[in-house]
Parts: structure tokens; sequence; C-alpha cells
């Protein structure tokens, strides 16, 4: 820990805002999405570009600091903040160019979704990314990126085509096919271990200003009924149609019978992208013969609307844990699990979120990027508490974790996605990269960042000469 003149001297010469213990700004600077992490920073610094960004990473590493970096604070995991360290906040970098000819958006390392999707929508385009507006765009790329858009354009990870990154040396680089191509590879999928990235830029696509979405519900007396039929439909849905299933709890919203609201359920979502006559088309099976539903919404909405749609299940500050695993098949037994589990959460907040991995998501290599997960899963499989409240929370953690139990004898393995993982070890990392994707992200990281400065994530650590020591705990 470094004394306060030594601080002092720093935050004199460091041309941008920063904050210690004690001073106007500092708990609310320290404050993350997910309001069950109360951790204290020696020192939280507020870089506006890649130079102060490399300052501060001086700073740190000479002075011996924990470095941790906050993009949107939006982690289950809380990594943005740790005791006694540097919190290098990003949130002063928001900056969103959009190049409507090239199809490409260039954005600060602390934009959100709702930033980017905004510039974006301006010139009817957009990039997968995340269904809660306020997630952070640098956390949720770097780990993956699952969204509406993902059948049709992939994960935000696929639509990554360059980086400017702050390394642990504090050098600022390009990363892309043509420049550092290992150091590209690994950002895509492998977190943030490699570096800090202050600036993304991305592929954009197509995506009218206006989608058509139908939501289908079911309560948990239907619930498996519901889940059968959704889980043999999607299958023959049109190939770009976002999908979700989700367990949630009925909104108080006027589209809803009020004997319905707040009553725990089973949605299937199908988006539509190419108009309502096509929408029509896909919803026909469903009006045909899905088992009968207690409430439904068939409703063209704007796609920034979309994107924010679960913005209330998440709301900032809320106290939440989560697990995930994947599922190559949600078989009956599965599915007689999840309708178990689902009415005995305590909190409305709390929510199950199935993804059905399709389309664009297949058709990415295995080892084409660094993503944790194969891409032939069919499933991601998010059991998430979201509680207003510590006892709230207390019960639905434990209902998170026994509902995870039971349905891990129907997981296609021990991985998961890297992104819905609350609690990280070794173990479980490594088996979600696998070996061989792991040991080559970790001689990258060794190249990129040897001292494991990025550690506070679902870390990589770097691989070590035989006999060297560890410096990485």
């Amino acid at each position: 820990m470094p004394d306060s003149a030594v601080t002092g001297d720093f935050r004199a010469s460091f041309r941008a805002e920063s904050f210690i213990p004690g001073e106007p700004g500092y708990d609310q600077a320290r404050a993350v999405w997910n309001g069950d992490i109360d951790r204290r920073p020696e020192l939280i610094v507020r870089p506006g570009d890649a130079t102060q960004t490399a300052d501060a990473v001086n700073f740190a590493r000479e002075a011996g600091l924990e470095v941790t970096v906050r993009g949107g604070g939006h982690s289950f995991a809380g990594h943005a903040v740790c005791d006694g360290g540097m919190m290098i906040d990003l949130s002063a970098m928001k900056q969103v160019q959009v190049d409507r000819p090239a199809r490409r958006a260039r954005c600060g390392g602390g934009t959100t979704w709702a930033e980017l999707d905004a510039a974006s929508q301006e010139h009817g385009l957009a990039v997968p990314g995340g269904f809660i507006s306020h997630t952070g765009v640098a956390g949720l790329t770097l780990g993956g990126g699952i969204g509406w858009l993902t059948p049709r354009a992939g994960l935000s990870c696929d639509n990554l085509v360059g980086a400017e990154v702050v390394s642990a040396e504090g050098r600022i680089v390009v990363a892309s096919d043509e420049s550092n191509p290992e150091l590209f590879w690994a950002l895509r999928g492998g977190g943030g271990n490699f570096g800090i990235v202050t600036a993304f830029e991305f592929a954009l696509h197509e995506v009218a200003p206006t989608v058509h979405l139908g939501l289908f519900f079911w309560d948990a007396d239907h619930a498996a009924d519901g889940l059968r039929f959704s889980r043999d439909l999607i299958p023959h849905l049109p190939e770009a149609a976002g999908v979700l299933v989700a367990g949630l709890s009925a909104p108080s919203a006027p589209f809803v019978p009020e004997r319905y609201q707040g009553l725990p359920g089973i949605a299937l979502v199908i988006i539509g992208w190419d108009g309502p006559e096509e929408q029509a088309r896909t919803l026909e099976p469903v009006l045909a013969s899905a088992p009968e539903t207690q409430w439904q919404l068939i409703t063209p909405m704007p796609y920034v609307h979309l994107q924010r749609m679960f913005d209330d299940s998440a709301q900032w500050g809320i106290l939440a844990y989560e697990k995930a695993l994947y599922l190559d098949e949600l078989t009956d037994e599965a599915i007689d699990v999840f309708a178990y589990y689902l009415p005995r959460k305590a909190s409305p907040l709390s929510f199950v979120p199935v993804f059905s991995m399709r389309g664009a998501f297949s058709r990415v290599g295995d080892e084409d990027t660094a993503f944790g997960g194969r891409r032939d899963a069919k499933w991601v499989f998010n059991i998430s508490a979201a509680c207003p409240t510590p006892d709230l929370l207390e019960h639905d953690r434990s209902w998170v974790r026994e509902f995870w139990d039971a349905l891990r004898p129907h997981a296609s393995g021990p991985g998961t996605y890297l992104n819905f993982l609350s609690e990280t070890d070794e173990d479980r990392v490594r088996s979600s990269y696998g070996d061989r994707k792991y040991e080559r992200l970790s001689r990258i990281k060794a190249e990129w960042d040897p001292e494991n400065l990025f550690r506070h994530n679902a870390n990589i650590r770097p691989t070590k000469p035989v006999g060297a020591p560890r410096t990485d705990l």
C-alpha cells in the first residue's frame, strides 16, 4: 500500500477525477450494480482516455496496488471493485461514433448498451448486446455477449473488429486481425485478463427501428406444458428469430390480467425482424397449437425498448446472485426440475432466462474466438436471484444453488457461460474454456500480463516457466 504522500503526488499530477475514502463522491463512485457488493478501494480513478488509463496502470503496478476495472459495473460477481486496491473506472469514456457506410461503431470502454444502441439505431443499425440496457459494453463483450440478435448475428464478441488496449506495462496498443492478432483472439471471450480495453470497434447489422414481439405466458401450474411446447417449437422457427424462454413473475402491467400479476410462470418470447406479415407467419404455429396460455402479448415495439424490456427486473442496487450451465437438450427431466423449482423463488424479481443457442452463434468455430463455451451447445440455462432485501436474497441464493444442483445431472459438462458466474475458481474457469483453449489463453496472458495484474475477473493464470515462483496470488 503506498503512503498517502505518494498517492497525493499521483493525484496531483493525474489530469482526471479521483477519489479516496472519506471524500465527497467516493461512496457513489465505488458502488456497482449488485447491491450485495460492498467493497472499499484505496483509490478510485476515472480516466478520460487511454493515456490517462496507462498513467493509472503504471502507478498501480509500481505502488503494488491491486487493480480492478469498471466498465459498466454490472457483473453479479462485482469484479469491478476490491477492498484496498485501485479501481480504474472507465465511465467517463462513453463516446460513440457510427460510420453508417462502413457499418461500424466505435465506443469508449465505459459505454453502456443503451448508449450504443441509441447511437446505432439512429442509422437503422445494431450489434448483438445483452438483455439489460444498463449493462456495460466492455464486460459483456469480453466474456461473449448473448442478446436478442445472437441467432441472426452471433455474440457481441463475434462482432468485435478492433480494440484499443492498455496493457499491464502501460502500453497503448491496437488489437485486430491485422495487429496483435493473438491478443485480439483472446479478447473475444477471454474476459478482462489481458489489458484494459479503452475503445471497442464493432461490425453493425441492419436492424429496423421497429421490431415485432410475441410473448406467451403459462402460469406455474402449466409451466411444464409451456416448456415442452417451447422446446419442440423453437427448432422450427426462422433461424434468425430472437427467442427467449424465461421463468419469471408476471409484471404489473396493463397487458397482464390483474389476477396473474406477480405470479410466477413461463414466458416464451419470439422476436421478428422483418415486418408484421412475417411475424404473423412465424407465430401461426404458436397460436394454432400451443397449450392454452394465461395471457399473451403480440405487438410492434422500438428495438431500443426491446433492449430495455427486462430493466425493471435488474434495477441498479438490487441484491443479486446467479449460477448457470449448458444443456445439450432441454429434456423432459430437466423441464420437470425447472417446473418444480420455479414457484419456489421468494423474490418476484428473481429470473430464470434460458437461451436457445442457434443460427449465427453455432456457425462460428469453437477455436475462432476465445469464447468459453462449445458452439454446438443448444441451451444456456441461467438461474438468477434478484432481491430488494437481504432476507429475500438469503432465501433465493439458496434457491439458486439447489435449483442448479438439481439441474447438474442434465448439464452437458462442468463448464458454464462465464458472464453468468458469481463465484469463480480456477477449475471452473478452466473447464469452461477446455484445456486446449485455456492453455492458449494462459500463454497469451503470460505475454501481456505475466504478473497477473488484471486478476479480478474469471481469472486465467499466466503460464510460468518450470520452477518459477508464483506471483499471481
